[in-house]
Protein backbone atom coordinates (compact mmCIF):
# COMPACT_ATOMS: atom_id res chain seq x y z
CA UNK A 1 0.00 0.00 0.00
CA UNK A 2 1.31 3.43 -0.97
CA UNK A 3 0.19 6.53 1.35
CA UNK A 4 -0.42 8.58 -1.45
CA UNK A 5 -2.60 6.68 -3.05
CA UNK A 6 -4.56 5.79 -0.19
CA UNK A 7 -4.64 9.42 0.23
CA UNK A 8 -6.57 10.00 -2.80
CA UNK A 9 -8.90 7.17 -2.35
CA UNK A 10 -10.16 8.29 1.07
CA UNK A 11 -10.24 11.92 -0.35
CA UNK A 12 -12.41 10.66 -3.03
CA UNK A 13 -14.89 8.49 -1.23
CA UNK A 14 -14.77 10.49 2.58
CA UNK A 15 -14.09 7.29 4.46
CA UNK A 16 -11.16 5.42 5.76
CA UNK A 17 -11.24 1.75 7.01
CA UNK A 18 -9.97 0.51 9.96
CA UNK A 19 -7.37 -1.65 7.93
CA UNK A 20 -6.30 1.40 6.11
CA UNK A 21 -5.60 2.96 10.26
CA UNK A 22 -3.69 -0.12 11.20
CA UNK A 23 -1.64 -0.21 7.99
CA UNK A 24 -0.80 4.13 8.39
CA UNK A 25 0.17 2.79 12.16
CA UNK A 26 2.29 0.46 11.66
CA UNK A 27 4.08 1.58 9.16
CA UNK A 28 4.59 5.26 10.40
CA UNK A 29 8.11 4.53 11.76
CA UNK A 30 9.17 4.01 8.04
CA UNK A 31 7.25 7.52 6.34
CA UNK A 32 9.62 10.12 4.98
CA UNK A 33 8.91 13.37 5.92
CA UNK A 34 6.05 14.29 3.05
CA UNK A 35 4.20 10.73 4.15
CA UNK A 36 4.62 11.79 7.95
CA UNK A 37 2.49 15.13 6.39
CA UNK A 38 0.18 13.17 4.69
CA UNK A 39 -0.88 11.07 7.61
CA UNK A 40 -1.05 14.17 9.71
CA UNK A 41 -3.25 15.96 7.02
CA UNK A 42 -5.47 12.55 7.46
CA UNK A 43 -5.60 12.61 11.17
CA UNK A 44 -6.64 16.27 10.93
CA UNK A 45 -9.24 15.20 8.39
CA UNK A 46 -10.85 13.09 10.33
CA UNK A 47 -10.42 15.10 13.55
CA UNK A 48 -12.72 17.81 11.10
CA UNK A 49 -15.05 15.49 10.62
CA UNK A 50 -14.21 15.94 6.56
CA UNK A 51 -13.69 12.21 6.24
CA UNK A 52 -14.97 9.27 8.55
CA UNK A 53 -14.06 5.71 9.48
CA UNK A 54 -16.15 3.16 7.98
CA UNK A 55 -16.46 0.48 5.43
CA UNK A 56 -16.76 0.94 1.30
CA UNK A 57 -19.04 -1.41 -0.11
CA UNK A 58 -18.26 -2.56 -3.97
CA UNK A 59 -21.17 -1.87 -6.43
Amino acid sequence: MNIGILFLKINLTGIITFSELDWITSHQSNFTRLEESIAIKLGRMLDAGSINIGCRLNS
